[in-house]
C-alpha cells in the first residue's frame, strides 16, 4: 500500500475510519434509550403508541408461555383462571384504578349470560376484573389465527363464532345453550360484547341479537354489565393514553325463564335501555367526581394552610 505523509499507511487510514464509525454507533445506542425516554415524556402520541405495543407484546407473551401449561389439561374452561391471571397486573402498569360496583349480583348458583358494552381493547382489563369462575367469552373467529393467542384463546375454550355466517353463528348459539343447559350444575357462563364491534363514544350501539337468544334458548338469566367510558384516559382518535379510574356496574339480572324466541326483541331493547341509562349516569358521576377532586385540589392550593405549606416544602 502506499504511505501516506507522517507514516500512515491506506489501511492504517481505513482501520482508524473504522473504529470512529463503531465509536459513533456505540454512542449512538447509548443515547437511544435516554432520546426514547425524553420523547415518551414529552409526546402523548408516543406515550400512546410505547403502551398499546407493550399491551400487545405482553399478550402475546403471556398466551405462549401459557399454552404449554394450558395444553397439559387440554381444552377446558378452567385454563380461564390462567388467562386472567395473566391479564389482571396490566391495571397497575398503566395505573388505572378499577371501582367495582355490584359484584355481588355475579355470585348465582346457575349458569347465565353476561352482556356488556364494548369500546376497546382495554375492556379486557375491565373483563378480567370481574369474570366469574367457568365462563367464557364469545370471540370472533379470526382470533383464532392469531398464532399463539389463537391457540391459547381455544385452549381456555373460548367460543368463537362466525359474524358474516348467519347460519354458522345460530348453530353455535344453539349448541352453545344445550351445553349450559347440560352442564347447569358445574354452571357454565358465557361472556358476550353485543355490540358486536367497538364503540368509544360514551353511548351505545344498538345490540345484536345473539346473546338473548342464548340466554331465552338456554333459559337462564342475562346479567349486564357496564364499563364507563374510557375518554378521560384512552383514546385511540387522538392518540392518548394516561392513567385514571374505569368503574365497573354489574346491573340485577334478567329473568327468561319462561320467554320464547318471539319475546326477544323486546328483552333485546329492555336490556340495551337499562344499560343505556347506567352508562349515562356513570358518565356524569365520573365526571363530576373529578371536577369535585381539582376543586378540592385548587381549595387547598388556595387556602392559607394549603400555601403554608407549599411554602413550607419549597424552603
Amino acid at each position: 500500500f502506499q504511505e501516506f505523509p507522517g507514516g500512515w499507511s491506506g489501511s492504517s487510514l481505513r482501520g482508524g475510519t473504522m473504529d470512529l464509525l463503531l465509536l459513533l454507533l456505540l454512542h449512538g445506542l447509548l443515547l437511544l434509550p435516554l432520546a426514547a425516554l425524553l420523547l415518551y415524556r414529552c409526546s402523548s402520541t408516543f406515550q400512546y403508541l410505547c403502551k398499546m405495543a407493550f399491551f400487545n407484546c405482553w399478550i402475546v407473551a403471556m398466551a405462549t408461555l401459557l399454552s404449554p401449561f394450558a395444553a397439559f389439561r387440554g381444552r377446558s374452561v378452567e385454563n380461564m383462571k390462567l388467562l386472567r391471571a395473566s391479564l389482571l397486573p396490566l391495571k397497575r402498569f398503566y395505573g388505572i384504578r378499577m371501582r367495582v360496583r355490584g359484584s355481588e349480583r355475579l355470585q348465582l348458583p346457575g349458569p347465565f349470560v353476561i352482556v356488556c358494552n364494548h369500546q376497546a381493547s382495554l375492556d379486557l382489563i375491565g373483563m378480567v376484573e370481574v369474570i366469574p369462575d367457568r365462563c367464557v367469552p364469545i370471540a370472533k373467529r379470526e382470533l383464532l389465527y392469531l398464532g399463539t393467542v389463537g391457540w391459547a384463546c381455544w385452549l381456555s375454550g373460548i367460543i368463537f363464532i362466525e359474524r358474516h355466517r348467519r347460519d354458522a353463528a345460530i348453530g353455535v348459539i344453539s349448541r352453545t345453550a344445550g351445553t349450559m343447559r347440560r352442564e347447569n350444575v358445574s354452571r357454565l357462563c358465557v361472556w358476550v360484547f353485543p355490540e358486536g364491534t367497538r364503540n368509544p363514544g360514551r353511548s351505545m350501539l344498538p345490540f345484536k341479537r345473539g346473546a338473548f337468544h342464548l340466554a331465552v334458548q338456554a333459559q337462564v338469566p342475562i346479567v349486564p354489565i357496564v364499563i364507563s367510558p374510557y375518554c378521560d384516559f384512552f383514546s385511540s382518535k387522538e392518540k392518548r393514553f394516561t392513567s385514571g379510574t374505569c368503574t365497573i356496574q354489574v346491573l340485577p339480572r334478567v329473568e327468561t325463564r319462561g320467554l320464547s324466541p318471539k319475546d326477544v326483541p323486546k328483552l333485546t331493547e329492555s336490556v340495551w335501555q337499562a344499560m343505556a341509562k347506567a352508562l349515562a349516569e356513570m358518565s356524569m358521576s365520573d365526571h363530576g367526581d373529578q371536577d369535585t377532586e381539582q376543586l378540592q385540589l385548587g381549595e387547598d392550593r388556595g387556602s392559607p394552610q394549603g400555601q403554608g405549606d407549599t411554602a413550607e416544602s419549597s424552603k
